[in-house]
């Protein structure tokens, strides 16, 4: 009876969330609940509640909310923190304009190429390295569309040539300044294996080793499939494109090319830092935070010298701030995934899982897991559009049933997040596919139809070095 209950309470809530996530609901407050019921079940079941650590307020009423609030408490000070100062970083760099003079100088020399198939792969990876600088894909999409889109019409490439690109610039570049690169490194440094793990290291030593040949790749296989759909469709239309909404960039040389790097300061900073760690063995160990802190102090600096008016500036970075708390939704996330998954360990799931798991371990079955979260991934996405939600709920899980089967937890963690962003784009409801297709003005599974072969293709293959390079 309690092995039905288990599988059955389980079942159910899973079900509910999924339902959320395909409904394009925020599905915070209903993993909070999800985690609040399992933990009641847990208990009726005479399971002990939060862990071994936990300690009880002394009423099993309360005692789901001091989970909450623990939770909060441990990810702010660590994951969430971090997070946080991304956010105001960002933000601030669009309040002082860096972030447009940054794309506007990596995007001014497309012009000059007048090979249509040749830019192809130029501004897909261009697109993934905008995607530092403006991480969420609709907002990169909307840019670039209004940026770049009508230079490539003007050089002769087709309307869905181009849609098809700027729908998949936002991917997997390796940055240690993304959310979810940072929330993974977070909980692989809380085991004996990987204690210490910046998000630095787990991207350079880990994540670049993948997913740079995959963007090679799907440069390439992006090249030949957008070539061949042209074809297929007989023409290449050439109708006359002008921008809109987009604005000039004045000033001289240097306020470009200053302006240009502040942006991408913090990447420069942890790219240099590592790069120095490797060819001279120096300990110099700058973190994702304090590289942000001091680009946000330097583009202080700047700002003061180039507007003269320290009273003005200073009143500008609140920016910063308000940048922070717009990221807070992301640490709620990372947090009420956590508390969905101690409701889960309440009932006993997660034990029964790691047993399962157990099975796995040294019978050359070690793919098994992380193949059923990508394919568990990849349905999300296609049907929700989003997968940077599940990844965030699945992250607490993904060290400890990659120890019970007996494999490395980066053989999950790479491969899952990696296929999340991957297949974005090749969900016909997802908003930077809808955003492209309602501005060129043509359907969402035509689109989907140019994204489809470059993106299914780069899941596969991140998939297949993961599995031979992790396991």
């Amino acid at each position: 009876m309690t092995t039905f209950v288990m599988y059955a309470a389980a079942i159910i809530s899973v079900a509910i969330v999924i339902f959320m996530l395909i409904k394009k609901m925020d599905i915070k407050i209903t993993l909070f609940l999800m985690g609040i019921v399992l933990m009641f079940v847990g208990c009726a079941l005479g399971n002990p509640l939060g862990g071994e650590d936990f300690v009880s307020t002394g009423s099993v009423f309360l005692d789901p909310l001091k989970v909450i609030a623990d939770q909060f408490k441990s990810t702010i000070s660590s994951a969430g923190f971090i997070i946080l100062i991304l956010g105001g970083y960002s933000a601030y760099m669009s309040a002082i304009n860096a972030n447009s003079v940054t794309v506007n100088v990596l995007t001014k020399p497309i012009a000059k190429i007048k090979s249509v198939y040749i830019l192809v792969p130029i501004v897909f990876l261009l697109g993934n390295l905008l995607s530092l600088v403006i991480p969420s894909a609709s907002n990169l999409a909307v840019i670039l569309l209004a940026t770049l889109y009508p230079i490539l019409i003007k050089a002769g490439m087709s309307s869905l040539t181009a849609a098809g690109i700027i729908a998949t610039t936002a991917t997997i570049v390796p940055t240690p300044l993304g959310s979810d690169n940072v929330a993974i490194a977070a909980e692989l440094a809380n085991t004996t294996e990987f204690a210490g793990l910046t998000a630095t290291d787990y991207v350079f030593k880990y994540h670049a080793i993948v997913s740079i040949p995959t963007l090679l790749i799907m440069a390439a296989i992006h090249f030949f499939w957008q070539k061949r759909c042209d074809k297929k469709a007989g023409v290449i239309e050439s109708k006359a494109v002008e921008s809109k909404d987009v604005e000039e960039i004045k000033g001289g040389l240097l306020y470009k090319t200053v302006y240009a790097i502040l942006p991408l300061l913090p990447i420069i900073l942890l790219i240099g830092s590592f790069a120095v760690q490797k060819i001279t063995g120096a300990q110099i160990d700058i973190s994702v935070e304090v590289a942000t802190l001091f680009s946000f102090i330097v583009a202080i600096i700047c700002e003061i010298i180039r507007k003269r008016n320290a009273g003005e500036t200073l009143k500008e970075t609140e920016a910063f701030f308000k940048g922070m708390g717009g990221s807070m939704p992301i640490v709620a996330l990372l947090v009420a995934g956590t508390v969905f998954v101690t409701g889960l360990k309440s009932i006993g799931l997660i034990t029964a899982l790691q047993s399962a798991m157990t099975g796995l371990s040294g019978g050359g079955l070690g793919f098994v897991l992380p193949l059923i979260l990508v394919a568990l991934t990849a349905l999300i996405v296609l049907l929700s559009g989003s997968g940077t939600a599940l990844f965030f709920a699945m992250v607490p899980l993904m060290v400890p049933l990659a120890v019970a089967a007996g494999i490395s937890p980066l053989a999950v963690s790479i491969p899952m997040g990696l296929a999340g962003n991957l297949l974005r784009a090749v969900s016909p409801v997802s908003a930077v596919v809808m955003i492209v297709a309602g501005s060129v003005k043509r359907e969402p599974l035509e689109i989907v139809k140019r994204t489809s072969v470059p993106m299914i293709a780069g899941t596969v293959v991140m998939f297949v070095l993961s599995m031979v390079i992790f396991l």
